[in-house]
């Protein structure tokens, strides 16, 4: 049972949580009523058996602990009494379907309000409507928990004290708020693409957000970065073998990538490219798009590739970005002068801890047949990388130079 229920805690809490902090009106005590509701069903399912539908109970099981927890406090402050009542005056009004879907939605907007600061938006945002720990977060941001707790702490005080009111803004007010919503959707998809423990169901979640912030306001940019999540996340099952072994792009067998998803990605990015109007999500999508229409590695398109990431470098410049150029001229051009512009990043020591900088100048040294400092790079992305499976790749790859 225990593990029935952790289980559907990690599926179903985030938008349990979300819908709690819409009835509840407070982060903490949604929180605190969501973590009672589980407990409570740890007994009571054992006995009773699991609900038909188990997010209706657990919400509305929250909803009881919330009350009772009010009335405990109201002994000592009578506002309480009156929030206690609020709530058992719609206590038979259960939630429908629909308005918990959209929870989510709102919520991510209520995290995203400008009066926080940008860093504190998506910590805020992955932490509770994501579900994922503190720990998760702080991994993502590249930052110790402690730092991150704390950001996290800051948002809620900031939406609390300003009363930030939990709602989806009115249309004039959505293209000023869409780019850190838009950013906060792209890294839950990234933590679901790239950790093991979730087995895809953010990256589901950050789609399913995407199509309905699209429905919401169908800009070239929401297009793009849909786009751009589908056309990543179509390549899921060849990303790995079944004993969990990481396969690289130019590697993976091309005929499971998901058709369905390709489809639908370059038909979203050919239309926000049409528009004239695209941003760094959209030019990243064409990117994805170019791999997703090659019918092997060998035909890819490289300079084509290359073209758009000097497009992206130029509007959205970043280290990163330029490894990934970097690449994209080893591919079209030779390694050599792929090799010359990772090295140039490489002493600007923007990248100095960033495993995949190390590991792409290893890979260029191997093809150029210059062994000793393939093996020192691949050395010292493995001291650096974090995820299991590509420490397993690195190493392998360190043992074939042996």
């Amino acid at each position: 049972m225990s593990r029935t229920i952790e289980t559907l805690y990690q599926s179903e809490s985030g938008r349990i949580l979300a819908t709690l902090v819409r009835l509840l009106g407070d982060f903490d005590l949604a929180e605190e009523a969501m973590h009672e509701a589980f407990a409570t069903a740890l007994d009571a399912w054992r006995k009773a058996g699991i609900p038909d539908n188990p997010r209706p109970w657990l919400i509305s099981t929250a909803r009881f602990k919330a009350i009772d927890g009010m009335r405990r406090r109201a002994r000592f402050d009578a506002a309480q009494t009156d929030l206690a009542l609020n709530l058992e005056a719609r206590i038979n009004d259960g939630p429908q379907e629909e308005e918990i879907e959209d929870d989510r939605l709102r919520l991510i907007f209520t995290c995203c309000h400008p009066a926080l600061a940008p860093e504190g938006q998506v910590a805020l945002t992955l932490r509770e409507v994501c579900g994922l720990t503190t720990e998760e977060v702080a991994r993502a941001f590249l930052v110790n928990p402690a730092t991150l707790a704390q950001r996290i702490v800051r948002a809620k005080a900031v939406i609390r004290d300003k009363a930030i009111p939990y709602q989806v803004p009115v249309s004039q007010e959505l293209p000023a708020r869409l780019g850190a919503v838009l950013l906060v959707v792209y890294l839950i998809f990234n933590e679901g693409y790239s950790a093991q423990s979730t087995h895809g169901a953010l990256s589901r979640e950050a789609i399913r957000l995407g199509r309905l912030i699209l429905d919401l306001l169908p800009e070239p940019e929401v297009m793009g970065l849909l786009g751009l999540m589908l056309l990543q996340e179509s390549r899921r099952a060849a990303r790995s073998s079944p004993e969990g072994e990481l396969i690289l792009l130019d590697q993976q067998d091309r005929s499971v990538w998901n058709k369905d998803q390709i489809a639908e990605g370059i038909s979203l990015t050919e239309r926000a490219l049409a528009s004239r109007r695209f941003g760094a999500y959209t030019l990243q999508a064409a990117i994805a798009a170019v791999h997703a229409e090659s019918p092997s590695a060998a035909s890819t398109d490289w300079r084509q590739v290359r073209l758009l990431y000097d497009r992206l470098v130029h509007i959205q410049p970043s280290p990163v970005v330029e490894l990934n150029r970097a690449v994209a001229v080893a591919m079209s051009e030779g390694p050599e002068l792929g090799l010359r512009l990772i090295d140039d990043l490489l002493e600007r020591e923007e990248l100095a801890n960033y495993h995949l900088a190390h590991s792409a100048r290893a890979d260029l040294c191997r093809r150029l047949g210059r062994i000793p400092e393939a093996r020192a790079s691949y050395e010292k992305a493995l001291a650096l990388v974090r995820q299991e499976p590509e420490r397993r790749f690195l190493a392998g790859r360190l043992r074939e130079l042996k």
